[in-house]
């Protein structure tokens, strides 16, 4: 197969969450498989190529007003996967990718509906695939314009698209004159199409457009369709509900192991757990907490602070949290509230609660490394990572049962040995609070605890069984392509 990502965000080049990472991992999995892959991203202020090469010097982009000139060039091959940019300063050429602490670029309709059409445009001269495969609503004028605009383009008649939802709270809403502004049709504003409650949604249009819908955990799959969780589009998808799929993510283990991590204090392994206390003093250490007891388990977050990651509930229980025998570290940054709230109770309790107010990825695999849980009580979590790599360095998942929380964590069963983290599903802070209270008990019997490690350690959710399904995918794409179904005939 050949296969064309689009992405607003990759790393090593760019990123600001999970999707970055799986537009890293997934392509490298594909091609290690044998597929030809190719991945198309805008060329940031914060992409860093040591070897850029223009690939295709001009490609015009009618805008309303005037056409735009941008450039591909090329990153070279990174394990076996092309890697092209589209370069437009105008655009890409910015402090951040999508917005400042104000809010959106006011013009992100315009810098993504330039990077989709240069995509495709670019295609033709680097090689059009069998599928593009795009994710979120940065790439979704891709399937759209393909089945409108480009429909009667000779060199895409064949190629199918795959689209990937990482997060269906952001939809890419926009004033109805966007459509005019990037040269898209007016008819394209109605309710069957890219129209929402008055406003554009290219979401919306990619999920009506592509010929397969995919997302990231098979639980999350099923919220979706639901109203708690659709954020508006449930009928959408309950409409395409025979070509939407969840795929778990997988995770990068290269990265994430404590077997090989280059940024924790010691090695460790299912069958050599006891170097892992050398990681927890240092991850005390790295927070400044002097003096602690180590005895006491230390229950390790890293986040966006915000209500969707389940924040507004650990503000319901604080104050009673830190009365129990444990430690809390914290990472991350977000809405101003729940960071005065950690700083506040490590000012209280300095010996127990500690935080750091921003993201620093060496003092995220510390505290995988050192925690002995690690908290993830999301509102809604499509796949989440954490929890998976918490698994493998042997720090126990406390997680509501959501998305691919609860697709990933088998609820502990002191009885039978069984089960890999703690769960709970009411959304309120005193379930949240029993569920770690229960967890805290769990701990004083370390040899129970160090089987419940054991079994999460040896867990895998490496990317070569997601890749799989989704060359499964890619498939009967390709077959609908060329014998249409009645289900891509529809679109």
């Amino acid at each position: 197969m050949n296969i064309a990502f689009a992405a607003s965000e990759c790393v090593p080049f760019s990123k600001t969450g999970g999707l970055a990472d799986v537009v890293g991992a997934l392509p490298r999995a594909l091609a290690a498989a044998g597929h030809s892959v190719s991945v198309y991203l805008p060329r940031y202020r914060q992409t860093k190529l040591s070897d850029a090469r223009t690939v295709v010097p001009s490609i015009t982009i009618p805008f309303d007003d005037r056409y735009r000139f941008c450039s591909v060039v090329t990153g070279g091959g990174h394990s076996g996967v092309n890697f092209y940019f589209v370069e437009y300063p105008e655009f890409f050429d910015r402090d951040a990718l999508y917005g400042t602490s104000a809010g959106d670029y006011p013009d992100n309709a315009e810098r993504f509906a330039l990077f989709s059409r240069a995509v495709l445009e670019a295609s033709k001269i680097l090689g059009v695939p069998d599928a593009f495969h795009c994710h979120d609503w940065q790439s979704a004028l891709i399937p759209i314009l393909l089945r409108t605009q480009y429909a009667e383009d000779p060199a895409f008649h064949d190629v199918g698209t795959v689209f990937t939802i990482h997060n269906m709270g952001y939809q890419g809403l926009f004033a109805p004159d966007t459509l005019p502004l990037v040269n898209l049709p007016w008819d394209l504003l109605a309710i069957d199409k890219m129209e929402f409650f008055g406003q554009v949604n290219f979401l919306k249009g990619a999920l009506v457009y592509s010929d397969f819908i995919t997302t990231v955990s098979r639980k999350y799959s099923q919220e979706i369709q639901t109203t708690e969780y659709g954020f508006g589009l449930e009928g959408v998808l309950h409409d395409r509900a025979a070509s939407v799929t969840g795929i778990l993510n997988g995770v990068d283990y290269d990265e994430w192991s404590p077997q090989t991590d280059k940024f924790i204090a010691a090695k460790f392994s299912p069958e050599n757990l006891g170097d892992k206390a050398k990681c927890k003093q240092d991850l005390l250490t790295t927070f400044g907490v002097t003096g602690a007891n180590l005895q006491l388990p230390v229950i390790g977050i890293v986040s966006r602070f915000a209500a969707q990651k389940g924040f507004d509930l650990i503000a319901q229980i604080m104050d009673r949290l830190a009365l129990e025998e444990m430690i809390v570290v914290a990472l991350g940054n977000g809405d101003k509230q729940y960071e005065e709230m950690f700083v506040r109770m490590q000012k209280q309790f300095p010996q127990k609660i500690a935080v750091k107010i921003a993201y620093d990825n060496a003092v995220a695999h510390k505290i995988e490394a050192g925690s002995d849980m690690f908290l993830m009580p999301s509102k809604y979590e499509p796949c989440g990572l954490n929890q998976i790599y918490s698994l493998k360095y042997g720090t126990v998942p406390i997680v509501r049962a959501t998305g691919g929380l609860d697709d990933t964590i088998e609820p502990w069963d002191a009885r039978t040995g069984k089960g890999t983290g703690f769960k709970f599903t009411d959304y309120s802070g005193e379930a949240l609070l029993l569920t770690i209270k229960h967890a805290l008990k769990a701990f004083r019997d370390q040899s129970s605890w160090q089987t419940l490690m054991r079994n999460g350690m040896n867990k895998d959710f490496s990317w070569n069984a997601s890749a799989k399904e989704y060359v499964r995918i890619y498939e009967r794409v390709r077959q609908a392509r060329s014998a249409p179904s009645p289900v891509l005939a529809a679109v």
